[in-house]
């Protein structure tokens, strides 16, 4: 396949996570709810933006992260130094969640909490808890333990914790889990595994994303005890509105050197890093390092390019749209376009069809793509569902968040490791890109309008829409447990006829 054939194949993939949200709005808009024309024209174009970065950032991050993790995964463990591989995994996780784009828009809409203080904070707790998945996998420690140990740790923070922290730290753990973090974090994970030859060392190499998702949640609920309840409720989102052609497109071309230079900032740590370790230990051929180069290139054109359009066009009119649907009278429809919203946009994200390829290949068949698929589709829009019930009623988080990983820890006793390992991997797989910079500002608008505390009404979306895939993947394995149980009892002698004659001794 040729870079080009790549790169539409990105900018495809792009196009099907995009268009279907971009549609659904454009309807509501033109016959609807009325939007201005300059927002409505700003928010196409932010359409276009995402779809090009997207594909460039993928594209990138293919190319240079996962390359850039599986070197580093394998060379740092050759160390045998076990100070070594929990430093570096601890710098690592650090420079690469700093350059997440779900965290960045995610920490731009906080308010009361400075952008920079949270994305240290979060990108901090990721860098420990992949220390911490290094200490796993080097000896084998099951992820069930772990996962049991932490979250019970979680749920102790919880009851001591401000009500308006809680749904913002639960985000956290979803958004750190995103298109830069997860597949530089699974590189590294099989890269650290590859030098071990026991049978369990490929289960093993799942479950880094899982634990690097726990710990951007521990640390935003310690952050709130330093905040104490000084944290606002009102939002901080700058509404992007332009009243002719000409202030559309200044104002385009004037935050892109904005983001360029913060693209330039949150990449220069990893890339630094990268460099440093060329030239000590790794020394790669002048062709895969080129490739890396331009892969990073990929990265930061695609970042800048998203974040862009994220901010400016999605986030704005996401915004406004759920402030004047949530005004309005029928702000009941809420729920069932948030639904609809849901179902789109988790059929239309490209990581997803991964995931229910690789859960059909560790079931050998018998949890089809399609079944798969389905199921993520309805428990995604049954969460987004969820999501604007708790904006029209002001219900804690909570009430969902505890049952539903009470419920998910317990399944942990009944499936096989694996499939334990691969749904809590996927949390973030489906808190996408399009949750962060559109659900989310929508459930903030309408918050806002119907006059609720937006950091416990609004923020927790993130949180419900990562936790169904935790749940719904260890149902399809113990579907898979039952399937298989049945197929075994299912072989029994054959069964012959009162008339046959049975030679006994031909009988083994």
């Amino acid at each position: 396949m040729t870079s080009k054939d790549i790169i539409r194949e990105k900018i495809n993939e792009a196009v099907a996570s995009v268009l279907p949200i971009t549609v659904i709005v454009a309807i509501l808009c033109l016959l609807f709810v009325p939007i201005s024309n300059g927002l409505l024209l700003s928010f196409l174009i932010g359409s276009l933006l995402l779809i090009v970065g997207m594909g460039l950032f993928t594209l990138g991050a293919d190319m240079s992260m996962t390359q850039i993790g599986q070197h580093i995964g394998a060379k740092m463990t050759q160390s045998r130094k076990l100070w070594f591989i929990l430093l570096l995994s601890f710098i690592l996780g650090v420079a690469v969640t700093v350059s997440e784009p779900d965290l960045q828009v995610l920490a731009t809409n906080v308010p009361g909490i400075d952008k920079t203080v949270l994305m240290l904070t979060v990108s901090v707790g990721v860098g420990l808890f992949l220390a911490v998945s290094m200490l796993r996998i080097l000896p084998g420690i099951p992820l069930q333990r772990l996962l049991l140990v932490f979250y019970a740790l979680i749920f102790l923070l919880v009851a001591f914790s401000d009500s308006d922290f809680l749904a913002v730290a639960f985000d956290s753990g979803g958004v750190t889990t995103g298109p830069m973090t997860v597949p530089f974090i699974m590189a590294l994970g099989v890269g650290v595994t590859s030098i071990r030859s026991d049978e369990n060392a490929k289960s093993d190499s799942f479950g880094l994303v899982a634990m690097c998702s726990i710990g951007p949640v521990l640390a935003v609920l310690i952050l709130g005890f330093i905040y104490g309840d000084t944290l606002g409720s009102g939002t901080e989102t700058v509404i992007y509105d332009f009243a002719t052609s000409v202030e559309l497109g200044h104002g385009y071309l004037a935050e892109i050197p904005v983001y360029m230079t913060e693209v330039a900032v949150a990449l220069l740590p990893i890339f630094a890093f990268f460099l440093i370790f060329q030239i000590v230990s790794l020394r790669l051929q002048k062709i895969p390092l080129i490739r890396i180069f331009i892969g990073v290139a990929y990265t930061y054109a695609g970042l800048v390019l998203f974040l862009t359009g994220a901010n400016v066009g999605f986030s704005s009119l996401g915004y406004v749209l759920g402030n004047a649907i949530g005004g309005g009278r029928f702000s009941l429809l809420l729920v069932p376009l948030a639904m609809i919203m849901g179902w789109f946009i988790i059929n239309a994200e490209p990581s997803v069809h991964v995931l229910n390829k690789q859960v059909e290949e560790v079931s050998a068949g018998a949890i089809s793509e399609k079944a798969m698929g389905t199921s993520l589709s309805i428990a995604i829009a049954l969460a987004m569902g969820l999501a604007m019930i708790r904006v029209l009623t002001g219900i804690s988080i909570l009430w969902f968040l505890i049952p539903g990983y009470a419920f998910a820890l317990v399944l942990t006793f009944f499936v096989p490791q694996t499939f334990t390992a691969i749904a809590f991997d996927s949390g973030g797989v489906a808190s996408g890109p399009l949750t962060a910079t559109f659900m989310l500002p929508f459930a903030m608008g309408a918050t806002t309008a119907l006059g609720g505390n937006i950091m416990t009404d609004a923020f927790g979306l993130v949180a419900m829409v990562a936790m169904m895939p935790l749940i719904v993947i260890q149902l399809m394995g113990a579907v898979y447990v039952i399937k298989t149980r049945r197929a075994e009892t299912a072989k029994v002698l054959p069964v012959f006829a009162d008339d046959e004659i049975i030679e006994l001794w031909e009988v083994r």
